[in-house]
């Protein structure tokens, strides 16, 4: 799997959450996650398979994984500009961890000081939690 992924290496949850708190609006707020979602690699077109797909989200959502030193590696990609951008989100929380990392990690004190939820339409958020939900089944059948 390509190792170019910033996300969990050099673009961490923590760094998330201080950016976002420098914006005053949800419009910035917005465009910074949907810039988030460039830095994304390409997943390739032959890994955006129906066994790939994260059922519960609006637009279409593929998670590729792999174990790696004791972590988990993942490629995500989507066909909605601001989806990417929220699995850039979730992959600084994610990527690079261990199963027992990942489940140790309070995604919902996460989302509270992102303030995320109550700014995301409802189909929205339940897709973000069926990502967070697949990642942590992933993790959980690792145990």
């Amino acid at each position: 799997m390509a190792t170019e992924n910033p996300f969990g290496r050099s673009i961490t949850a923590d760094d998330i959450v201080d950016t976002l708190s420098f914006f005053d609006s949800w419009e910035d707020r917005y465009k910074y996650i949907i810039d988030l979602g460039k830095e994304l690699p390409e997943m390739p077109e032959d890994l955006k398979t129906e066994d790939r797909l994260i059922r519960g989200c609006q637009s279409q959502v593929w998670l590729e994984h792999e174990r790696s030193n004791g972590g988990f590696e993942f490629q995500a990609d989507s066909d909605a500009f601001i989806v990417k951008g929220l699995l850039g989100v979730i992959l600084s929380a994610y990527n690079n961890k261990s199963a027992d990392e990942i489940l140790a990690f309070d995604v919902d004190a996460y989302f509270e000081q992102l303030q995320l939820l109550r700014h995301l339409s409802p189909t929205r958020g339940n897709g973000l939690r069926a990502m967070v939900a697949r990642i942590r089944q992933l993790a959980e059948e690792a145990n």
